[in-house]
């Protein structure tokens, strides 16, 4: 039975590389095929239609409500110039040095990939910072490289984030941030490495295409609202803050975000008309992403079913490497399976996987933490097929695999130090 799961998985993995079916709705698809192959029946205890549908859908409800919360943070930051702003300003400040600029607008992405991910946060800092730096003469590949790794360097402290690990691995959010801190300085530190040496390995690039790429960006827009206040700029650090300093709980944490960046931005007239109209673009984005958490949470209920447990067990116990430095070497080995939605992705069949680790007792939930989030920093940035990627590598004029190449050693180190982190201290 178990190899007849592990058969339909990978029929899984195949029809979401072939796009036919999206991500969702495959995984929907594989959590019910894998409940029925498990033995289990349709109605009652651990059965398909009670515990994987009815159960299993609403079991990430807070990394949907954070993810929502994010999204709309993420539209006031763009409705109010925020995000504008710190990216002009920075660019002001780095005139015509190239690494200047391009170190300047990795802050910025640093600072909103740890408030909302995926192409939202692309756009952000992207929308200006890419033809900013291509106009200094930074290369196309590194300047969309350069807001890529920026997001996965904010990622460690994006507070949706901490609430999906959260809730999908069963784990205390302070667990979870004390690994995420642990595994920050690796995404920086590579972040950084790539835009010194990617913008001068080969050098100065002037090109024609600079202007074509950033064609007035909504200037009419800028001279109503002009630049946001100082203060404002504070916006992304006031979740952090909260979260990581005072302990305060996510929700809260975002909800307070978004109060201070209506506060200090929106004239008392116009608030009730700013909160509604960015909640319902909010809603707009964080769409995609909650239809994918649905999908999620019911493919763990379907890997935990007893009977899925009992046909994994022995199979993934056998191939999973106990001793800490075999750990590091295959899971290192294993990290291309985590793009284009391959298996190892955590955003997909990966935490199908993650499920059957931690309810088969082969690692503790820690260490599977380890394994989920250093793979997230993989997925984030060098996978083809994830929306940031897409989004930046053709602002910027290239491919995502032109990216995804570029980008890849680096964030291969990330993954790496994670897992070395995660063996040294969990196994």
């Amino acid at each position: 039975m178990g190899v007849v799961i592990l058969l339909v998985m990978a029929a899984g993995v195949a029809a979401m590389l072939t796009r036919k079916l999206p991500t969702a709705f495959a995984l929907v698809v594989l959590a019910v095929v894998i409940a029925l192959v498990a033995g289990a029946p349709l109605t009652g205890k651990d059965s398909v239609l009670d515990t994987v549908l009815q159960d299993g859908a609403p079991a990430l409800a807070a990394t949907m409500i954070a993810i929502l919360l994010g999204s709309w943070l993420g539209k006031l930051l763009d409705e109010t110039g925020i995000a504008g702003t710190l990216v002009r300003k920075i660019v002001e400040f780095g005139g015509d040095r190239p690494v200047v600029v391009a170190l300047g607008v990795l802050a910025v992405s640093t600072l909103v990939g740890t408030v909302t991910g995926s192409a939202p946060a692309a756009m952000l800092a992207g929308i200006i910072g890419i033809p900013a730096m291509i106009a200094v003469g930074i290369p196309k590949v590194t300047a969309a490289g350069t807001i890529l790794m920026g997001i996965a360097a904010g990622m460690p402290f994006e507070l949706p984030v901490w609430q999906f690990f959260s809730t999908a691995l069963e784990l205390p959010v302070p667990t979870v941030r004390g690994f995420m801190i642990k595994l920050f300085p690796f995404a920086l530190a590579a972040a950084v490495l790539f835009v010194l040496i990617e913008s001068r390995r080969r050098g100065v690039e002037h090109t024609w295409s600079a202007k074509s790429l950033a064609p007035k960006p909504r200037p009419g827009r800028r001279a109503r609202l002009g630049d946001a206040p100082w203060y404002a700029l504070l916006t992304p650090v006031v979740p952090l803050v909260l979260a990581l300093g005072l302990d305060v709980a996510i929700v809260p944490s975002l909800l307070a975000g978004v109060l201070y960046c209506l506060v200090t931005t929106t004239r008392p007239r116009e608030m009730n008309k700013r909160l509604l109209r960015t909640l319902y673009g909010g809603f707009e984005v964080a769409a995609a992403p909650i239809t994918l958490f649905i999908a999620i949470g019911i493919l763990l209920a379907a890997v935990k079913l007893p009977g899925a447990i009992d046909a994994l067990e022995p199979l993934v116990k056998a191939v999973s490497p106990q001793n800490a430095v075999l750990f590091v070497l295959v899971f290192t080995v294993l990290v291309p399976l985590c793009l284009y939605r391959g298996p190892l992705n955590v955003f997909g069949l990966g935490a199908g996987i993650a499920g059957v680790l931690i309810a088969a007792g082969i690692y503790p939930a820690t260490a599977v933490l380890g394994l989920a989030t250093s793979y997230n920093q993989v997925f984030g940035v060098a996978d083809p097929t994830s929306t940031q990627t897409v989004w930046s590598a053709q602002y910027a004029g290239v491919t995502p695999q032109q990216v995804m190449v570029r980008t890849l050693p680096y964030v291969w180190a990330v993954a790496l130090g994670g897992f070395c982190v995660t063996a040294a201290t969990y196994l």
